[in-house]
């Protein structure tokens, strides 16, 4: 009997295809809605978000021409991982260390691409907790959904992504291709009405002031204690502030920078949105922002499923990033930041699961009719909830084939090398994401309102009580002691997203080193610009707790793990080697697995 040969990877994806793939994982529909919050909860630098997301796009177009050149050389599955070894064996004298570059891109790149879908998942049990507490209140609180109820949504959603992953690129690519029209329209349409209600409305007019509790607009000002809580009547809403004739006092709205303590609350004008306000506050934004640009580098790894791979994928790259970043984001979260008042400031956005939920609401009581912005709301978190799919099932995709490509290669349990033979998906390698990616959820959403998320007391006390409600929730002061799981998860997930974007830029220069077609702006200006940048930000995990600059204890724990994953990686790398026989150095070009 004739040997049967195993399934191999078919060439379906075009040029559309493949830009399809690369921004649903950017997804800026989606992103607006959940980073937003975790950008807010960044202490003092969160009135540069919007310079913190043109810094990090800098450095991901640089890095993006990285990709897009040396994809040009290389076409294949694996993305930086092949590019690693094809680069160090273009040298005469490099490559004898192609299979430790490899490595060490393939397990660093892996900190990225096995926690971002954690990340995912764990931000979609917030998006539907605080769905789920709008539309019964008395149930769960929208603003501060419960930790089991989020942790239980991101369990199933992982499952449920990596479902539709195991089909194969065929079925991915469609649903992407859908997601990315529907979420774009939703946010243009947002962008628009936010900017519209911030032009129309200027300090002094009557306007709406925002409830986080009962998740409503109210045109009063709400009655305070001594204490400087809000009193409410027995169904939780806000009583008005009466004058001395009995009536409510109409609610007028203003745009201060700071309050009493100095803590920033809105933008007085435009200028201030882009303005850096500290230098340093870019870098520590950018930190986090990265977290929304990432995934143009997506398409390189299926290399394998592409129909022209050295022409599309590059242009796929460079299209996806510009197309979602610099024209989606920097309108979007401008739009966002520019909207904040003083009904809905930037201290209410970061005691909330969804401050642009709040912002719709807002905005479309505002166009609608009182009373009338929760319809507004649903419709757009319906477009958010589609693009989640869209950017989850993108990463697990893209992850699922590095891994894939590490088993193949037998630098990985060999079992994550084998394809399903009917769907020619990595099954395997995406199952064990899917269960990694719930169990980082669980984890992210278990203090999502720790450190400068903690809500007050009097918020806690107010929450319905159930399992699915309240547990998990500890007092102020201790919430506030602890560490933000979510940022931290974050942190951890862009750290190895620099260290993959730095190595990739580094490749880059290596791999068009000393051959004929080489550029000096292409192939080493561009790249190095890309790999300082990303150097520059790793620094800055250190730097910022040094030095006081945002939070503290976040990029410390993020780091640490960073740490342990790699100190794990070099011990399974040489005991790997030790057991399979296989030289770290290699002697000659031919010894490398690839190259045979």
């Amino acid at each position: 009997m004739a040997e049967q040969k195993a399934p191999q990877m078919q060439a379906t994806l075009g040029l559309t295809g493949l830009t399809s793939n690369a921004m649903a994982l950017i997804a800026p529909g989606a992103f607006l809605w959940l980073t937003f919050f975790i950008q807010a909860t960044t202490g003092t630098t969160a009135p540069a978000m919007w310079l913190g997301i043109f810094g990090a796009l800098m450095l991901c177009l640089a890095t993006a021409v990285a990709y897009a050149e040396i994809s040009k050389l290389y076409p294949g599955t694996g993305s930086s991982y092949y590019y690693a070894e094809q680069a160090m064996l273009s040298q005469e004298k490099a490559f004898k260390y192609a299979r430790v570059a490899k490595f060490i891109v393939g397990w660093g790149s892996h900190l990225y691409y096995w926690v971002y879908p954690g990340v995912m998942v764990a931000v979609t049990g917030v998006f539907v907790g605080y769905v789920v507490g709008f539309l019964y209140p008395t149930v769960m609180s929208g603003s501060n959904p419960g930790p089991v109820f989020m942790a239980l949504v991101a369990i199933v959603f992982s499952f449920f992504v990596g479902w539709i992953a195991s089909k194969g690129a065929g079925a991915s690519t469609a649903v992407n291709l859908a997601i990315n029209v529907i979420q774009i329209s939703a946010l243009l349409v947002f962008s628009v009405l936010a900017i519209g209600y911030r032009t129309s409305h200027p300090a002094g007019s009557p306007a709406f002031q925002y409830d986080g509790q009962t998740l409503a607009t109210y045109s009063y000002q709400f009655a305070t204690a001594k204490d400087g809580s809000t009193i409410r009547d027995a169904s939780g809403a806000p009583l008005p502030l009466l004058d001395s004739a009995g009536k409510p006092v109409p609610f007028t709205i203003d745009y201060p920078e700071k309050d009493a303590t100095g803590a920033f609350l809105t933008h007085p004008n435009a200028a201030s949105v882009i303005a850096p306000h500290k230098f340093s506050f870019l870098f520590i934004q950018a930190t986090v922002a990265i977290l929304i640009l990432v995934g143009f580098e997506s398409v390189t790894s299926m290399g394998g499923e592409a129909k022209n791979p050295t022409k599309h994928i590059p242009i796929a790259v460079i299209a996806s990033l510009l197309i979602q970043g610099l024209v989606c984001y920097l309108i979007e979260y401008f739009a966002a930041n520019y909207f904040l008042n003083s009904g809905y400031t930037m201290a209410s956005a970061a005691s909330s699961a969804a401050p642009i939920g709040d912002m719709m609401i807002i905005v479309g009581d505002a166009l609608l009719g009182h009373g009338n912005g929760h319809y507004f709301m649903l419709a757009e978190a319906f477009t958010v909830f589609l693009a989640l799919i869209g950017t989850t099932l993108s990463c697990m995709n893209t992850g699922a084939r590095v891994t894939y490509a590490m088993g193949k290669d037998d630098e990985a349990p060999e079992h994550f090398g084998i394809l399903h033979a009917k769907s020619l998906s990595p099954r395997k390698a995406i199952w064990t994401l899917v269960m990694i990616s719930a169990v980082i959820g669980v984890i992210a959403v278990s203090l999502v309102f720790g450190d400068a998320g903690a809500p007050t007391d009097a918020a806690i006390a107010a929450l319905p009580h159930g399992i699915f409600s309240n547990v998990g929730y500890l007092s102020h002061d201790r919430l506030a002691a602890l560490p933000n799981s979510l940022l931290t998860i974050t942190l951890t997930s862009n750290f190895g997203t620099f260290i993959l974007y730095a190595l990739s830029c580094f490749l880059c220069i290596v791999a068009f080193r000393g051959r004929p077609d080489y550029n000096p702006v292409l192939h080493l200006l561009i790249p190095g610009f890309g790999l300082l940048a990303n150097l520059v930000c790793m620094a800055f995990y250190l730097i910022s707790p040094v030095f006081g600059l945002g939070t503290v204890k976040e990029p410390l724990l993020a780091l640490g793990i960073s740490g342990l994953w790699g100190l794990y990686g070099a011990y399974y790398f040489v005991k790997s080697s030790k057991t399979k026989g296989k030289a770290i150095l290699l002697t000659s070009k031919e010894s490398s697995s690839m190259a045979r």
